[in-house]
């Protein structure tokens, strides 16, 4: 005599099955968006920081810059008896 499960037994195994698959399929989804918002955080960070170097390194282009334009207009003006 062979044991058969009746319809509604099936149907309660199978909801359970589905239950059990969409649990894995949210636990996946969520490790995931987990990893997504730290990745996020992560980067915003490391920009920030290299943003701030460059802007220190803007400056300081920006003040070797000034200080080379007005070297040469002060040897300019050397070079030139008659503007003294």
């Amino acid at each position: 005599m062979s044991v058969q499960e009746d319809p509604v037994q099936r149907e309660i195994h199978q909801d359970w099955a589905n239950r059990e698959y969409i649990e894995v399929i949210t636990s996946s989804i969520k490790k995931i968006a987990d990893f997504l918002n730290s990745f996020d955080m992560s980067c915003r960070s490391r920009l920030a920081t290299l943003n701030e170097k460059l802007t220190a390194l803007e400056r300081r282009i920006e003040y070797i810059e000034a200080r080379v334009r007005r070297r040469r207009r002060l040897l300019l003006r050397m070079g030139d008896p008659g503007r003294r």
